[in-house]
């Protein structure tokens, strides 16, 4: 893998993301001697995992995630190359109920060890630096996820990049379901880019992909819904294969709220 390093932008109105392309040179600090805990601060992520029992995919908790030697597998693990923080997902594996495709992905929590749940009012904000490192049709690399308020288990947005290198966000039409999706840019695969996804006031979801913003209202349908962040590789395709599937390096992920 190549070392690369990239400061996300933010946003201070809207839901922004931003993607970047950036070259392969540069330097990362992390150590590629310890586990995703000594690199990132996970104390306000748990791990779910493309394994475990039908319908019940394993979960990691903040607990066990943090610290130079907290938990790591082959599907959630510090690349020894570069240090990155790595997600591998495959074409098939166990899933959750309301989804048919496998995923190692972070799922935001509170400090308290509770699962997050807040407001569209009010500032928040997910940036990230990653590059994907091999994918076979699409794959979700970060969410804003409805959570408390009705039954709906849709996402308010995702972000999808795809084998051929382009970027989309996706934007759920209501809690009901239906997706609209936007091309917000392209990276080649293995090329480290930066997207940032803040949320603030409730009203608008706003797009920056480079240095144009565009703007989109969030539906009053989701009003009543409170939400939380996730990132990491979410496949969207599925086959009997346990060695095609996504994988996805992490060099920063920080979440704040305000």
């Amino acid at each position: 893998m190549t070392r690369s390093r990239l400061l996300a932008a933010a946003t201070t109105a809207g839901l922004a993301l931003t993607a970047t392309a950036l070259g392969t040179g540069g330097a990362h600090a992390a150590d590629p001697h310890v586990a995703p805990g000594g690199n990132f601060d996970l104390s306000v992520w748990q791990l779910q995992e493309p394994v475990g029992s039908p319908g019940k995919p394993d979960t990691v908790p903040s607990s066990r995630l943090q610290g130079p030697n907290g938990y790591q597998d082959a599907y959630f693990y510090t690349d020894t190359r570069d240090g990155a923080m790595t997600f591998w997902a495959p074409e098939k594996g166990v899933t959750t109920p309301n989804s048919k495709y496998a995923r190692s992905e972070l799922r935001e929590m509170n400090r308290d060890g509770s699962a997050a749940d807040w407001p569209l009012a009010g500032s928040h904000r997910l940036s990230a630096t990653l590059r994907v490192v091999s994918v076979t049709k699409n794959v979700c690399v970060g969410q804003i996820h409805l959570g408390s308020g009705g039954s709906s288990t849709k996402p308010l947005a995702e972000l999808y990049y795809r084998a051929n290198g382009d970027i989309v966000l996706g934007t759920e039409d209501s809690p009901a379901g239906g997706q609209t999706l936007h091309p917000v840019g392209h990276v080649n695969v293995g090329r480290t880019w930066s997207y940032t996804v803040a949320v603030s006031g409730g009203n608008t979801i706003d797009l920056t992909v480079g240095g144009t913003t565009t703007h989109y209202g969030i539906p009053s349908s989701f009003k009543p819904y409170k939400q939380y962040f996730k990132a990491g590789s979410y496949n969207q395709s599925s086959s009997d294969s346990t060695t095609a599937g996504a994988r996805v390096a992490f060099y920063g992920l920080t979440v704040s709220h305000g």
